[in-house]
């Protein structure tokens, strides 16, 4: 028998008697996962890595918090991602801590748990980036590849009605016994998740979306995770390893969130562009069609850009002009972003 003291707590939690724990208690490690985000060809990118030839699946850039060698976690996930991949980051930003038993299952792993923090950071690419992340073992994926319901800049995505819709109802109809139990109906949140009868889609609610698949059998992870039987619906998206593809769903939630009230979208493009760059950005990550005309009139009301008094004939077209970010927006108003829609 020995007993466990949390090197990180008060000393007036160290004075209390300590409790008592048994030699086959479960060790916990704390990782970093980053959803590295950037966006290139306007397709917006995950960067994903692989472990070897024994797990062909995709996986987030992690690294484990050592707090001899770093003070916060944030310093940390920067030495490592840098380490691993030679990237800068820019923007970043702690999501939620991914901690559900069974969530980093790898054989051998018998009394050890893996709790993640994960984080959502922003970048830009280049070809010297692109060449040091391929001799890394890292790449560059479309999100979309993972989540392919989300897209819906060319109108209602088909999958949705062909495969996850039938899907889902067959689950619903299984659920009756949650019903009578008070639990949350299953046609309530298929209905929420995916904007059902009187309900609008809310580009925002990507986890919901996810959990509910995940739940019904319908994402590889479930069966793997043996959470939910195999169905004979084909899996849905490219799997990940863990639950990274619920950090990447996490991710673009709040991502897609964040444009509309802070100028983050900036942290995505060039110093220099056009504001059919900026729309095709805005779009990429939004996962909506955005009139020209509407956007362009958001954009000079927001204030956000300037003109740089330069063109550009890269469009193939006629030459467009070239614009950057205000960044005096910042000190002007709480919250300078793009109200580009959702709830």
């Amino acid at each position: 028998m020995r007993t466990a003291i949390c090197p990180s707590c008060s000393p007036r939690c160290r004075s209390l008697p300590s409790m008592p724990v048994d030699e086959k208690s479960v060790t916990v490690e704390i990782g970093l996962n980053a959803a590295i985000v950037a966006v290139t060809s306007r397709s917006p990118r995950i960067l994903a890595v692989s472990e070897g030839l024994d797990d062909s699946r995709d996986g987030l850039p992690f690294g484990p918090f050592d707090p001899a060698l770093h003070r916060t976690f944030e310093t940390s996930l920067r030495a490592s991602v840098e380490q691993q991949t030679a990237l800068d980051l820019g923007y970043i930003e702690q999501l939620y801590t991914f901690g559900d038993q069974g969530r980093h299952r790898s054989t051998g792993e018998i009394g050890k748990h893996m709790v993640s923090v994960g984080y959502l950071a922003l970048t830009r690419t280049d070809a010297e980036n692109n060449a040091r992340l391929a001799d890394a073992g890292a790449h560059w994926r479309d999100w979309y590849s993972y989540l392919p319901w989300e897209d819906w800049r060319q109108g209602r995505p088909a999958l949705i009605d062909q495969l996850i819709l039938p899907a889902l109802r067959l689950w619903e109809k299984s659920g009756q016994q949650d019903e009578r139990m008070g639990l949350p109906q299953r046609r309530t949140r298929m209905r929420l998740a995916f904007g059902l009868d009187d309900f609008p889609w809310d580009e925002e609610r990507v986890l919901e979306r996810y959990e509910l698949l995940y739940e019904a059998g319908l994402v590889g992870e479930a069966v793997i995770d043996g959470r939910a039987v195999a169905t004979g619906t084909p899996p849905i998206g490219l799997t990940m390893r863990h639950d990274h593809r619920r950090i990447v769903a996490t991710a673009i939630a709040r991502l897609r969130g964040k444009i509309k009230y802070r100028p983050v979208i900036f942290e995505l493009m060039p110093p220099e562009f056009t504001l059919t760059d900026l729309q095709a950005t805005v779009e990429a990550i939004s996962g909506r069609h955005l009139h020209k005309q509407n956007f362009r009139r958001l954009v000079e009301g927001a204030e956000l850009v300037e003109p740089t008094g330069m063109l550009t004939a890269a469009t193939g077209g006629r030459p467009a002009a070239l614009f950057r970010f205000r960044r005096q927006i910042l000190d002007e108003r709480p919250a300078p972003g793009l109200k580009v829609g959702g709830r």
